[in-house]
């Protein structure tokens, strides 16, 4: 036992000092700016304050350390472990969770601070989210710490207790979106001359206002590239461009400002080092037109061509064996060459330019259609194998930005695309779905999509293709059914049996995606119905008892839309819902409390046998609380089942 409780001992002394540690190196990170500014600040400013806590108990840690060699000091050190042992294992597992939680917190602080606010702003969602996530994970870890129980000063108590009150407050609080920044952003992208109020407006909100700020954003945005090994995903090529406008508008109010910068001295007129991953890796030049080949390296587009034209199969990096001979633009590394130049004084080279020029309609150049009218043949005509490696290809094509999904839908490639759906290699189903999927991001594409018959081959591919097909199948289907006339053509084709088995038996992302079509096609009241009547009423109530799972949010919001409807309503009655329900709206987060609280009215409305059930799982102190503080939405429905409560009490009385 005496082993076992010095083991502890320093377990815990481990998990102090290095908590300790963790606070002091957030308190010290930059202040955040640009778009997180206040949810960064608000989360190092409450980590901050735990950090009295963890010093006193790191000093008395090391203390009863110090008492362990010497007599009366050991007899101290042996009383504190007692308090040690009434933490127990739930005591260390919160110092472990909430060690974890730091770590990751700072790793999102430095990225906030230091990154690109450009791509942050684009990927303003998935960032608050993370945030969100990290107070409850802290809010959670402190739960299991008893503080109230260690021996600690009375001021640090109620300093610890009070910041613990704001993790808890601040975890039930969910930021909304800053709607103009959302639309300035979308203007400002998508329109070639926006308004300068727009980019006035985003240079405030970003805090990039002067050029210096732009250039560090320019590095910020070449060292994101640089980390994510040249693909930082779906949307970043937006960021480039945008910075550009934004320097363009800066320079337009403030002309200036260049021109000072670059009589500061000698400095600015000594020729500036290339960034390696702007040089050609065969003639060690700044790339003018990047390309990438099949193994995934990019090299200038005649460097290579030369390569291949003299009969090499290989690529020149790596010596490994190309797949195939298509040379795929690399537009982000080309606009971050495009912004490097304009930073450091380079005129732009002039294939760079001309090839601007050689744009087609459809806004890819000559060269990209004539590899796109490649891969089209041996669609239509190569060996099944040539077929498969194509419709891979298009797949990558037309996920890499907008210009080519148009280019590749107007050369005709979706109903040859359609026609592979049916091929028996299960690898080709899932090439050809996954690039419908890409080339449906485009909303002129949908129709076309629809118009060639895919509908019924996409569910095929749903029900028979392998687990990534069928969960890009069901992504397809939700993009499709966003179009109203398509949920109706989309539920006959019998995809609702297919998405529910799916939600059953995927990964959670495929989950996520069997939910979200479901939900969508919901929406159309007949395919509520054939929902019900498939049992997805079921899979959706385990899901939402499974707490772990990362279902609840959208269980309950396909819940709510089911309960409207007369036999939706029944098939959930039937489940036990009630209890689960009383306990969302008790204890989660605002939308899913709103979300069961509605499906609670539906349930009760008309139904005295619901409503005594809802009373006695102790439904009614939860909905008086849910009046005051819930959504408006949460407070009607809530106000609602109360009254029906009254009548209920008055009518027995009576």
């Amino acid at each position: 036992m005496e082993i076992e409780l010095g083991e502890n001992r320093g377990r815990r002394g481990d998990m102090i000092s290095g908590i300790s540690e963790s606070i002091r190196e957030i308190s010290g990170l930059y202040e955040c700016r640009g778009v997180f500014r206040k949810m960064g600040c608000d989360l190092r400013r409450r980590i901050k304050l735990l950090s009295p806590l963890f010093e006193e108990l790191k000093d008395r840690n090391e203390g009863e350390g110090e008492g362990e060699g010497g007599g009366e000091g050991g007899g101290g050190g042996g009383s504190s472990d007692d308090g040690g042992g009434r933490e127990g294992e739930e005591g260390l597992e919160g110092l472990e969770l909430l060690k974890v939680a730091l770590d990751d917190a700072k790793v999102l602080l430095e990225s906030v601070s230091q990154g690109s606010k450009l791509y942050q702003a684009f990927q303003g969602d998935k960032i608050a989210l993370k945030f969100q996530e990290l107070t409850e994970r802290i809010e959670e870890a402190l739960n299991k710490i008893p503080y109230s129980e260690l021996d600690i000063s009375d001021e640090v108590r109620e300093q610890i207790e009070l910041v613990h009150a704001q993790f808890r407050r601040a975890k039930g609080r969910h930021e909304s979106s800053d709607l103009q920044l959302v639309m300035d952003l979308d203007i400002a992208q998508r329109e070639k001359d926006p308004d300068p109020g727009v980019l006035k407006r985003l240079s405030e909100k970003l805090q990039l206002r002067s050029m210096n700020d732009l250039k560090k954003e320019s590095l910020a945005i070449h060292e994101l590239v640089i980390s994510c090994g040249g693909d930082p995903g779906e949307g970043f090529e937006k960021v480039p461009m945008l910075l550009k406008k934004l320097k363009d508008c800066a320079l337009q109010e403030n002309p200036e400002s260049n021109q000072s910068e670059s009589d500061q001295g000698p400095v600015k007129h000594r020729s500036p080092v290339i960034p390696d991953d702007f040089r050609c890796p065969i003639s060690l030049e700044l790339m003018r037109d990047p390309v990438i080949v099949s193994t995934g390296h990019t090299y200038e587009r005649s460097c290579i061509q030369r390569w291949l034209d003299a009969g090499h199969k290989t690529c020149p990096k790596t010596q490994q064996t190309l797949l195939h001979t298509a040379l795929t633009p690399n537009y982000v590394l080309k606009s971050l060459i495009t912004l490097w130049c304009d930073s450091n004084g380079i005129e732009l080279p002039e294939k760079q330019r001309t090839s601007r020029s050689k744009k087609s309609s459809c806004g890819a150049s000559e060269c990209d259609r004539t590899a796109i009218n490649s891969l089209l043949e041996k669609l239509a005509n190569g060996n099944a194998d040539q077929q498969r490696g194509a419709a891979g290809e298009l797949r990558l094509l037309a996920k890499r930005n907008a210009d080519n999904r148009v280019c590749i839908a107007e050369a005709g490639a979706i109903p040859l695309l359609v026609e592979l759906l049916s091929s028996p290699d299960l690898r080709t189903q899932e090439h050809a779905v996954t690039a419908l999927l890409n080339l449906s991001i485009n909303e002129s594409n949908k129709g076309t999509i629809v118009n060639a018959g895919a509908i019924t081959d996409i569910v095929h591919v749903l029900k028979n293709g392998s687990m990534e097909a069928r969960e890009n199948a069901a992504a397809t289907l939700f993009s499709l059914s966003v179009i109203d006339e398509n949920k109706v053509k989309i539920g006959a084709a019998g995809a609702i049996p297919a998405l529910i088995r799916l939600l059953c038996e995927a990964t959670p992302r495929g989950k996520k995606d069997a939910s979200t079509a479901i939900f969508n096609l919901c929406i159309y009241q007949g395919n509520k119905a054939r929902a019900i009547r498939a049992g997805i009423v079921e899979p959706l109530m385990r899901l939402l008892k499974d707490a772990g799972g990362g279902m609840m949010d959208e269980s309950l919001a396909l819940l709510a839309i089911l309960a409207s409807h007369p036999e939706g309503k029944t098939s959930i009655s039937d489940a036990d819902p009630v209890p689960v329900l009383v306990e969302v709206m008790r204890t989660g987060s605002p939308r899913n409390r709103e979300n069961a609280v509605a499906v609670l009215w539906s349930l009760c409305s008309g139904d005295a046998e619901q409503l005594r059930i809802a009373k006695d799982h102790g439904a009614e102190e939860t909905l008086k609380e849910l009046s005051e503080s819930g959504t408006d939405r949460a407070k009607r429905k809530a106000g609602t089942i109360l009254e029906m409560f009254q009548r209920v009490d008055e009518s027995s009385t009576s």
